[in-house]
């Protein structure tokens, strides 16, 4: 075996160092009553992760075609690695209460673990690799949902979310067995080679394409694999949630858009029609139910599943543009999403742990900043110019028109109706914060340094990702 093949795995390697000195770090310092040392380290060390990931750029395989990256893929890690920073800052403050201090080291190590998974699912170039990835990122995230388990129905979320992961994972296996018994091969180019050449049995290839489609649906919050999701974000706590929210959704739709353009290229025509009815079923019926949600935890979750929808729009137009329109859309998503987490967070801390949204209510006469942020968030996430989500959802309908035919014009359309609805139901908050009234108000307090300065990135990033354009080249030039 020829161990210089590591070196083509940079980013996963270095992630894996960051594993095993977070690992010592808390290891030696167990049982200190006060470890304000530890979050700084892990959040210097996950820094260096980023600039590795921002830094590699080639295009490199490994293991006899087993891993292979591309650029994209590696704008993709740096994106999920760098929310995954804004993640470890702001929950520093949550992890800082007596209840959960003593699992901080815990939490560090399943979220660089999940975080190493869901690198190597998105490099897989074989269904095998793909799956180890996968269940790398998923059994981990079961244990940060479970993490405050004496608490907020933590456990109940995380089983929901262990037996419907158990069963999503079935059901691809099934589907990758069905193409492995067609075709022969697990590697992505040669299953696509021999779809292409019409060799095996085109009904098995099939099925095999749409269970394959309906376990990593699950992982993106796609109707009608979304269950879950609700209630495992209300149970969850708010830091996990909003990790959840963005990163494992991130690189899940970047997996499934790169193995649908890769491996079932041959198929386009039928994986597309079922794209558009996932698509038009994940928009519309979750923003119907996000106008009755009352539980704003619960509000962001059919949120997050009506903006699955809105990314899956990318891999409509079947092009480099759809890549490109994909990974911006996720940036956005990831510090637009986090804003409004980290809003939610430290306003859970203050009100005994309460996320109903009358809670709200009179918001921003009692702490106006925090208020404001919460609203350019929210703007962004409803698509408002001048903010950048504005411009994310520019770039996915633009992919999406690219395929050019009357069913992909009449998706965007819908697309965009519901764009309006959405507005109406990030609206509702806005009007809590800023309209309504309340007896009982939250009161006056001060954010930490901590959630200070992860607000303070995202909303940078608000502001700027849309009308900088280096970064949407950057993205372009990857792909």
């Amino acid at each position: 075996m020829n161990y210089s093949q590591f070196l083509n795995m940079i980013p996963e390697a270095t992630l894996m160092a960051v594993l095993v000195i977070v690992f010592v770090a808390d290891f030696v310092s167990a049982g200190r009553k006060e470890r304000r040392w530890f979050n700084p380290l892990v959040c210097l060390l996950m820094l260096a992760q980023v600039l590795v990931s921002f830094v590699q750029t080639d295009a490199v395989s490994a293991f006899g075609g087993m891993y292979v990256t591309s650029p994209s893929a590696n704008v993709m890690k740096t994106i999920l690695a760098a929310g995954t920073l804004i993640v470890l800052i702001q929950s520093r403050n949550w992890l800082s209460r007596p209840d959960t201090s003593f699992k901080e080291g815990e939490f560090y190590e399943l979220v660089v673990s999940t975080l190493l998974g869901m690198n190597m699912m998105m490099s897989a170039g074989h269904f095998l690799l793909f799956f180890i990835g996968l269940e790398m990122a998923s059994v981990p995230m079961a244990c940060l949902v479970a993490l405050d388990k004496y608490r907020h129905h933590s456990a109940e979320a995380a089983a929901k979310f262990i037996l419907t992961a158990t069963f999503s994972s079935g059901v691809m296996l099934y589907g990758i067995s069905f193409l492995y018994g067609s075709v022969g091969t697990l590697y992505f180019d040669d299953v696509a080679k021999l779809l292409a050449a019409g060799t095996g049995n085109l009904t098995m290839c099939i099925m095999g394409m749409v269970f394959f489609f309906s376990g990593l649906g699950f992982k993106i919050s796609l109707v009608p694999f979304h269950f879950w999701t609700a209630d495992t974000y209300q149970g969850a706590p708010t830091t996990v949630t909003g990790y959840l929210s963005v990163i494992s959704k991130g690189a899940a739709a970047f997996t499934l858009m790169a193995i649908l353009m890769k491996v079932f290229a041959p198929l386009t025509e039928y994986w597309t029609n079922m794209l558009y009815i996932v698509i038009v079923l994940s928009i519309t019926i979750a923003n119907l139910f996000a106008i009755r949600q009352s539980e704003l935890k619960r509000f962001m979750a059919f949120s997050s599943i009506s903006q699955a929808g809105y990314i899956m729009l990318a891999v409509i137009g079947n092009s480099a543009a759809g890549v490109t329109a994909l990974s911006y859309y996720v940036l956005v998503y990831v510090v637009a999403n986090m804003a409004v987490f980290s809003v939610i967070s430290v306003v859970e801390e203050n009100n005994g742990g309460v996320t109903d949204m009358d809670a709200y209510n009179g918001f921003y006469r009692t702490n106006p900043k925090l208020a404001f942020l919460m609203t350019l968030a929210l703007f962004s996430l409803a698509g408002i110019p001048p903010f950048a989500g504005m411009f994310s959802k520019f770039f996915i309908f633009m992919a999406a028109a690219q395929q050019g035919s009357a069913a992909a014009y009449a998706v965007v359309f819908i697309a965009l109706i519901n764009t309006v609805i959405s507005l109406y139901y990030y609206l509702l908050i806005v009007k809590a914060m800023y309209i309504k009234d309340s007896d009982k108000a939250l009161p006056t307090f001060k954010s930490d340094c901590n959630t200070k300065l992860a607000l303070a990135i995202c909303t940078a990033g608000i502001a700027l990702f849309g009308v900088c354009s280096c970064v949407y080249d950057w993205i372009a030039m990857a792909s």
